[in-house]
């Protein structure tokens, strides 16, 4: 590479990394604190929560990469405009591939960074954090929950036990149970047991009051009582959605799968956004170029480079979750899928090559411009206030 285009690539790496870093981190930080209760309610050590975090990670970093990227590229390139290197290149006779060339590399780089994550690293990840959980709550009642306490197990459901013994087995049990909104249940047994695999807990020689909304009560006792823990605990072996499938799963389905029967739809979505959606960074870069890698007068009014390509982005990546949603319901649907990166990476280079620009029809141009000009300068007074 030349000199330019190192120093090109050198600066949009780093408004690259200083985007993807922030937002990845709190994006990553409110994923986290959402499941901060595997610690609360299972007593798992804080190892454990940090390597549930780890196993998170690569499940956002495809989604804020291409978006980090195009802010990256965009700012880097209206600020060499507004320091007049871009003109200071065009009026040397520089090809525009030096300015090209760069921006496509970082850019493909990082679409095969985004396939690998999305198809090798992510799925697993999502199955090692699936069966943590389950793990962490499979063995909550006989093992985790403090003597005399009472425990919210999730909402609606509080569990007591008075005394817990060798076997698995409890003593002095008190459940009550309100999640079906059409009658309350509250359960005490003398003694119960909970089996190896952790999802049935027989209750034995006690009492369940059942209430309900119009405040009759009925109260049976009973001499043994299996109550499932499965729905409240997690499986062992728990249940896998489309996004925990290896590609190589997705390209040659086991049909006899129960996971995927009766819901052949979302696996075929699937399946196909894997094969897409890596294509996002590389996509997003080119509308970069376009939108921001020409040398433009400082006196022409237009809004900000980094504005337009994020409207452009969001917009293809709305129109691509669509899409999915679209095949998940009729595979006749696949092929816009694809016509998606297309046509957009078609309508690009054009545009790259007959040196065109995105403009802004004229009508929404009026429309937008003084409402646009009124945030700035309420922007302006409110910083020059504070100085």
């Amino acid at each position: 590479m030349k000199l330019l285009e190192i120093y090109i690539l050198r600066r949009i790496v780093q408004m690259f990394l200083v985007t993807l870093v922030p937002v990845l981190t709190i994006i990553w930080t409110i994923q986290v604190l959402g499941r901060v209760n595997l610690v609360t309610d299972t007593g798992q050590s804080m190892g454990s929560f940090m390597m549930l975090a780890t196993f998170i990670l690569p499940t956002i970093v495809p989604v804020v990469l291409p978006f980090a990227l195009a802010i990256g590229i965009t700012q880097t390139l209206t600020a060499m405009n507004n320091d007049s290197e871009l003109p200071v290149i065009d009026a040397a006779g520089a090809s525009r591939s030096i300015i090209y060339r760069p921006v496509l590399l970082l850019a493909a780089f990082l679409s095969l960074f985004s396939f690998v994550v999305a198809n090798f690293v992510e799925p697993p990840a999502r199955v090692a954090a699936r069966k943590m959980v389950a793990e962490a709550y499979a063995d909550l009642l006989s093992s985790v929950i403090e003597e005399k306490t009472f425990r919210s197990i999730e909402e609606g459901l509080y569990v007591q036990i008075s005394e817990r013994h060798s076997g698995r087995v409890l003593t002095g049990l008190f459940v009550v149970d309100n999640r079906d909104p059409n009658f309350d249940l509250i359960y005490y047994a003398r003694e119960g047991s909970i089996d190896e695999s952790g999802t049935s807990l027989t209750m034995r020689d006690g009492e369940v009051h059942r209430k309900t909304p119009d405040g009759r009560i009925s109260i049976i006792k009973f001499m043994s009582y299996a109550f499932d823990l499965s729905a409240m605990s997690g499986a062992e072996t728990p249940s896998l959605s489309p996004g925990d499938r290896s590609l190589g799963f997705l390209l040659n389905p086991d049909l006899t799968d129960p996971h995927i029967i009766g819901s052949a739809g979302s696996y075929r979505s699937e399946l196909h956004a894997r094969l897409t959606d890596w294509l996002f960074p590389f996509i997003f870069a080119l509308i970069s170029l376009v939108v921001a890698g020409d040398s433009r007068s400082h006196r022409q009014t237009r809004l900000h480079p980094m504005v337009i390509a994020l409207v452009l982005a969001f917009g293809l990546r709305w129109l691509g979750f669509s899409f999915k949603n679209l095949v998940k319901q009729d595979e006749a649907y696949i092929f816009l899928m694809y016509l998606l990166p297309a046509a957009t990476t078609a309508a690009s280079v054009y545009l790259l090559a007959s040196h065109r620009q995105i403009r802004i029809p004229s009508a929404i141009w009026r429309l937008v411009m003084p409402t646009w000009h009124r945030i700035r300068q309420r922007w302006t007074s409110r910083l020059g206030g504070r100085a």
